[in-house]
């Protein structure tokens, strides 16, 4: 009977729809069990300590401290050595140094191919634009040059007016060659 209830119970939760999913609000986060980083944070931290790296400081701070090890574990007494002759301890330290700045170095230039990137592809929209800009400007100039061949300039205006004061002048001593009389009764100023 216990078994028959059991079973019951599985064919309702089988039968029951699913809880709908809301779109309009954020889903439950759920735990991790690796621990969270802001990858920003740790890039920038990475870049800090690649400058550093490729520093002289860092050369110098390291041949200070090399060679301090190796004088203290040649020289020391035998009670106060740490790493004997080989130096094998310090040869493990090196290469744990060597095995953490190289993929730091490596996310260091990562991060700054990704801005050079950007920086590129801005440089390119800009030189884009600017060559847009460029050849508008240079078509307005063209429309302006031959708009301007169709306006009256100041040379051809005078010109105009000059052909038409000779022509004026002209018909002028053409009508005083027909109608003397008139000429000699006018006013004794002369017309402009």
């Amino acid at each position: 009977m216990a078994e028959r209830t059991q079973e019951r119970e599985r064919d309702r939760e089988r039968e029951r729809p699913l809880p709908r999913i809301r779109l309009d609000q954020p889903r439950v986060r759920r735990p991790r069990f690796l621990p969270e980083y802001d990858p920003e944070a740790f890039g920038r931290m990475s870049e800090r300590i690649a400058r550093f790296l490729g520093t002289g400081r860092f050369i110098v701070w390291m041949t200070v401290i090399i060679i301090a090890w190796v004088v203290w574990n040649v020289s020391a007494p035998d009670s106060l050595r740490f790493d004997n002759y080989p130096f094998i301890f310090l040869t493990l330290m090196l290469s744990l140094q060597a095995s953490y700045a190289a993929p730091l170095i490596l996310l260091a230039q990562n991060r700054q191919d990704d801005r050079d990137r950007v920086n590129l592809e801005q440089d390119r929209k800009q030189n884009e634009r600017s060559i847009a800009d460029t050849e508008y400007l240079t078509r307005e100039i063209a429309a302006l040059r031959m708009g301007l061949g169709e306006v009256a300039t100041r040379d051809w205006m005078r010109s105009e007016l000059q052909d038409l004061l000779k022509e004026l002048e002209e018909r002028r001593e053409e009508r005083d060659g027909l109608f003397p009389s008139e000429g000699a009764r006018g006013s004794d100023v002369p017309d402009r």
